[in-house]
C-alpha cells in the first residue's frame, strides 16, 4: 500500500504546485461587454451602434456596417440642397453618459461635392454630440467659428455655383466642416479623411468621409484623428479611429477609441 499511495501523493502534489504557478502567472481574464445601440436600415443591410464596457467604463463606440450596404448604394441620384441623411441611429446609453456622443448620421454623397478633392461618390458618417432635433435646427444662419481649429485643419468659406457662398463650408442640418489644408489644396480625388464639425463657435460632431471605392477595399485601415478642442461640458473626443473589416462576416467595425480617463489599453478594440 505505501508504495502505492507514495509515489500517487508526490505526483498530485507536483501537479498541484505547477497549477499555483500556472495560475500566478495566467493574464487577467478580459470584462470588456458591448452596449448595443440602435439600427438602421442602409440600402438593405443593417447598420447598428454599440460601446465597448470595461467595468462599467467606456472604453470604445463604433458601428457596424455590412460592406453589402456600400455595395447597394445607387450609382446614380438627383442632387439635392441640403442633403438628405439616409439614416440617424441612436447611440447605446452609456455612450451618451460618458461621451456625450449621441447618434450616428449617414450620408451617401453620390456625385460627391465641392471642394474638388471630394468631387468623388463617398459616404459621410456624422457622430453628433448634440441631439438629433438640434442638428436638424440648424440653419447656417450663425456664421460664427471657432476660436481655435485642429493643428492643419481648416475652415474655408467655398463658393458653389446655384448655391452661393458656404461660410466655413456650413451645410444647413450638417454644419461646418474643418478639413485638413494640405488635403484641400490637392488636386487628386481624396479616399479616406476624418473632418471635424462645427456650429455656433463650437464642435458638434467628427465625421469619417470615407469614398465608396475604399470601403470595396474589403481591407483594414486607420485614419489619423484631429485634437478638437473647445468641447461643450459633457463631452468627450476619441482621439483614434480604425476601421476594421471582418471577411468572415463581410462587415466593417468603426472603431473610435482612445478616449481620456479611459481603460482604453484594455478595450477590446487595441487587440
Amino acid at each position: 500500500m505505501r508504495s502505492f499511495l507514495g509515489p500517487r501523493l508526490t505526483t498530485l502534489g507536483l501537479v498541484g504546485l505547477l497549477g499555483t504557478s500556472a495560475c500566478s502567472n495566467a493574464q487577467p481574464v478580459p470584462t470588456v461587454t458591448v452596449a448595443e445601440g440602435g439600427c438602421a436600415d442602409l440600402y438593405g443591410s443593417s447598420v447598428c451602434t454599440w460601446a465597448e464596457v470595461d467595468n462599467e467604463q467606456m472604453v470604445s463606440v463604433g458601428a457596424s456596417v455590412p460592406l453589402a450596404a456600400i455595395q447597394n448604394a445607387p450609382a446614380e441620384g438627383e442632387m439635392v440642397w441640403p442633403p438628405v441623411g439616409i439614416a440617424t441611429i441612436p447611440l447605446p446609453d452609456v455612450a451618451r453618459e460618458q461621451s456625450g456622443i449621441q447618434s450616428l448620421k449617414i450620408y451617401w454623397e453620390v456625385h460627391g461635392h465641392p471642394p474638388t478633392p471630394y468631387l468623388v461618390p463617398h459616404f459621410d458618417f456624422h457622430f453628433y454630440t448634440i441631439a438629433p432635433a438640434e442638428v436638424e435646427a440648424m440653419d447656417c444662419s450663425d456664421l460664427r467659428k471657432p476660436t481655435e481649429l485642429p493643428a492643419g485643419y481648416v475652415l474655408p468659406d467655398i463658393e458653389i455655383p446655384e448655391i452661393g457662398n458656404l461660410i466655413g463650408l456650413c451645410v444647413p442640418q450638417m454644419g461646418m466642416h474643418a478639413l485638413p489644408k494640405a488635403e484641400l489644396e490637392r488636386t487628386e480625388p481624396f479616399t479616406g479623411t476624418l473632418i471635424a464639425g462645427y456650429y455656433a463657435a463650437k464642435p458638434i460632431f467628427f465625421e469619417p468621409m470615407l469614398t465608396r471605392d475604399l470601403l470595396l477595399q474589403q481591407q483594414s485601415f486607420s485614419l489619423d484623428f484631429p485634437q478638437i478642442a473647445g468641447v461643450s461640458s459633457g463631452v468627450t473626443m476619441p482621439t483614434r479611429f480604425d476601421a476594421k473589416y471582418d471577411a468572415t462576416t463581410a462587415t466593417y467595425r468603426f472603431v473610435f477609441s482612445g478616449f481620456p480617463n479611459t481603460v482604453a489599453a484594455t478595450t477590446a478594440s487595441q487587440e
